[in-house]
């Protein structure tokens, strides 16, 4: 039986890491689609590759701030916690984890 908040279970690390990746996976998407970007997005897709511009990171940056109930701290928010999904993906991995216990 698995219990809720008992984390680092890794089943249940996983699976909240997949929720976090699908979640941050769509939010971009969203945001290309919004920037007239037709481009195909994986988890190491690079998102200025992609040609996101700087307006739409920062576009990124408050669609995941909102999509993810949280505020970003000043010091997370750089070109290497943007570079892609999976950076974002850890990124509020570690926001949720910290804010949490």
């Amino acid at each position: 039986m698995i219990t809720p908040g008992h984390g680092g279970r890794p089943a249940e690390m996983h699976n909240i890491a997949i929720n976090v990746q699908n979640r941050v996976l769509s939010v971009v998407r969203s945001v290309l689609q919004q920037n007239a970007i037709t481009a195909d997005v994986h988890p190491e897709s690079r998102l200025v590759d992609i040609g996101l511009s700087s307006m739409g990171m920062v576009e990124l940056m408050l669609k995941v701030e909102a999509e993810f109930d949280l505020i970003l701290p000043q010091f997370e928010i750089t070109p290497e916690n943007f570079r892609s999904v999976k950076a974002m993906e850890r990124m509020i991995l570690n926001q949720l984890g910290s804010g949490s216990g």
